[in-house]
């Protein structure tokens, strides 16, 4: 029997908290009510036709929920959106308790109302991986208000902003 090559679950996660990633929220609604958690998986795969990806682990609670929808609203975190980042990734408690934090798109999806940039998927592939199901969305719409935005980011367990230093070449 060949011996498994490969590293273990926890070099491979120490490995990767130091390499930084943006930060959203994915709302969805499977028939149960709204559910959400935070992710740092979220990619633009395709422009034509407009595709984006993000892997829901099979130990979070809430992944069942969102992976039984058909629609998901994937929320692109901004500075001031921290509070929200924390309490999606927080589990044992009611996301969506304060009524005036969230409303429903025309089509129902649930719509984290302080969040200015969205996007609208409809869920076309899920894709079992390890112990992860890898989620592929087909954008139906989006929504920027990006005015005076800095980007949220997620990197060795700490939230940072980024600012407008930019490296140049």
């Amino acid at each position: 029997m060949a011996e498994h090559e490969g590293v273990d679950a926890e070099e491979f996660k120490s490995t990767f908290r130091h390499h930084p990633a943006g930060v959203a929220v994915v709302t969805a609604d499977d028939g149960a009510g709204p559910a959400g958690l935070t992710a740092t998986s979220v990619v633009a795969v395709s422009a034509e036709p407009a595709l984006l990806a993000f892997s829901l682990t099979s130990a979070s609670t809430t992944a069942p929920r969102v992976l039984g929808a058909r629609t998901a609203v994937v929320h692109l975190l901004g500075a001031g959106e921290v509070g929200l980042a924390r309490r999606f990734a927080t589990g044992g408690i009611d996301r969506f308790a304060d009524p005036g934090s969230w409303t429903r798109l025309p089509t129902g999806e649930p719509l984290l109302r302080e969040v200015t940039v969205w996007l609208r998927c409809r869920i076309a592939q899920r894709l079992t991986a390890g112990d992860s199901t890898l989620v592929l969305g087909e954008v139906l719409g989006t929504h920027q208000n990006t005015s005076d935005r800095c980007p949220l980011v997620y990197q060795n367990r700490t939230f940072y902003v980024l600012g407008e230093s930019a490296v140049v070449t």
